[in-house]
């Protein structure tokens, strides 16, 4: 619709130029050849406005046919930004508006109005092609805007998604899982101990159900965490048994206290590796040159683990840091039911406390 109303103002603008070169009677035929090839090539000034520019003077010369010259002179500000091109071809319109003037004897005065005339009908269609591009630019960064901003939402979108994905599927994972092993577990046990044929079969049948469960649950969680990323499966978790690669590729002097107790849940050994590993990669990016202690206590009631690094003895670089990590392990200690304390020491180092109900970890 603004495509057709376009065409139609400059159809409109053709057929004044070509009545305003009828209404200055050209009689001479050489002035007849000059309207016609300024009002035809008007046809033209999409393709190239600067030569069907040039094309319209001698009809504004010789005749004074100042529309086809002005509509050329518009195509030309639409379509060019050169400062340097456009004062030119301005000066020439004003030139040439003046020109079929000099023959008379003006007085100053009249000659200085004539030429304030010419130089404000030459420098309209200059301003207006100029307004109407910007227009056309700014139409155009807008819907670049636009398109931006719903290239972003759809990107929040979907990293919301992954995100609701990834924490659903930790859960299960680390969560759901765990009650669906200690069923099978105890299961498995009811039938070894048990003499009754009836109450074997049907702890056999509980341990076949909550092994098939297991399956599809971690079938669903493969589903979960490659929809919600470019990964399509489960890289290895790790252990309480990876601890010690773990600290021997930290790069940290570490030592190494007390042990977990036994039969506790992977899904706390994660946590606890975890925990561990994100606590020495803070040391080695905030206080390089410390060394590490690494605790892990138990009693009746709760499992701790404490990792305490010295000040440190390096100047410490200014290393960028969302604490990301942190939030992580803290969440990874909630869907268990513990905490994360982390507190600065009093001779300067640092100190990270993960706490953990033993009702989560016994088998």
């Amino acid at each position: 619709m603004t495509r057709t109303r376009a065409l139609l103002a400059e159809a409109g603008l053709i057929v004044l130029a070509a009545l305003d070169a009828v209404f200055n009677q050209p009689t001479a035929y050489w002035d007849i050849g000059v309207v016609v090839l300024a009002v035809g090539a008007l046809l033209f000034h999409r393709r190239w406005p600067v030569p069907v520019f040039v094309l319209t003077l001698p009809a504004l010369v010789l005749v004074g046919s100042v529309v086809a010259t002005l509509f050329a002179l518009y195509a030309v500000a639409v379509r060019y930004s050169h400062r340097v091109l456009l004062v030119a071809c301005g000066l020439v319109a004003a030139v040439g508006y003046v020109f079929p003037g000099l023959e008379f004897s003006y007085s100053r005065t009249d000659m200085v109005l004539t030429v304030i005339y010419a130089t404000m009908t030459a420098a309209a269609p200059i301003f207006f092609g100029r307004l109407v591009h910007a227009q056309r630019e700014l139409a155009l960064r807008l819907a670049d805007i636009r398109a931006a901003r719903e290239h972003e939402r759809v990107l929040d979108a979907q990293a919301i998604l992954a995100a609701e994905r990834n924490q659903l599927a930790r859960e299960m994972h680390d969560v759901v899982s765990h009650q669906v092993s200690l069923i099978a577990v105890q299961a498995g046990a009811m039938g070894v101990s048990t003499r009754d044929p009836e109450l074997k079969a049907a702890a056999d049948n509980v341990r076949k159900l909550s092994v098939d469960t297991l399956d599809e649950l971690r079938h669903m969680v493969n589903l979960l965490r490659a929809s919600g990323s470019h990964t399509t499966g489960l890289t290895p978790q790790p252990t309480l048994s990876d601890l010690d690669r773990l600290v021997a590729g930290s790069g940290i002097e570490t030592t190494m206290t007390g042990a977990a107790p036994e039969g506790i849940d992977t899904a706390v050994q994660r946590t606890i590796y975890r925990t561990i590993q994100e606590a020495l990669t803070n040391v080695r990016k905030h206080a390089p040159g410390s060394t590490a202690t690494v605790d892990i206590s138990h009693d009746d009631t709760d499992l701790t683990v404490t990792v305490t690094n010295t000040p440190p003895t390096r100047p410490t670089l200014a290393l960028p840091s969302a604490h990301h990590g942190l939030v992580g392990i803290r969440e990874r200690a909630a869907l268990l039911g513990g905490t994360v304390r982390a507190t600065p020491t009093s001779d300067g180092g640092f100190r990270l406390e993960l706490r953990l109900p033993r009702t989560n970890g016994r088998r």
